[in-house]
C-alpha cells in the first residue's frame, strides 16, 4: 500500500510502481494471517525517482523459523516473544540508489 492505497501484489521478482506527488508518503505492508504490519515513513522530492527493495523482515525470518521448528504453536509463541520488534511487519523496505537499482530491476517484472 502507499498512503493507504493498494497499487499492486509484491511477489518475488516483481516490482512494483506509483507516481506521486512531492510530500510526504507512507510504504505499507500486510500479509494475510501474518500478526504485523510494515509501515515506512518517506518524503519524497520534485522530479526524483525513488527505488525501495523488500526484503524479509526480522521479525518475519524468527516466525517462520518458530513456525518451522513449533508448528503453529512455534508460531503463536514467536508472535508474542517478537511482539516488540521495532518492524512489527513482514518486509523491510531498503532504500536503493538508482545504481544499486539497475540490476534488480532489469531482472524484474511488472506485478500484476
Amino acid at each position: 500500500m502507499l498512503d493507504g492505497q493498494p497499487f499492486g501484489s509484491l511477489k518475488n521478482g516483481t516490482y512494483v510502481y506509483a507516481d506521486r506527488p512531492t510530500g510526504r508518503h507512507q510504504l505499507q505492508c500486510d500479509w494475510d494471517l501474518f500478526p504485523g504490519v510494515t509501515r515506512q515513513d518517506v518524503t519524497l522530492a520534485a522530479g526524483r525517482t525513488y527505488f525501495f527493495q523488500a526484503r524479509m523482515s526480522e521479525r518475519a525470518k524468527k516466525l517462520m523459523a518458530a513456525q518451522a521448528v513449533g508448528g503453529l504453536a512455534g508460531f503463536a509463541v514467536g508472535a508474542a516473544v517478537t511482539s516488540g520488534d521495532g518492524n512489527t511487519g513482514p518486509l523491510d523496505f531498503v532504500p536503493l540508489d538508482a545504481a544499486a537499482a539497475t540490476v534488480p530491476m532489469s531482472e524484474a517484472r511488472l506485478a500484476e
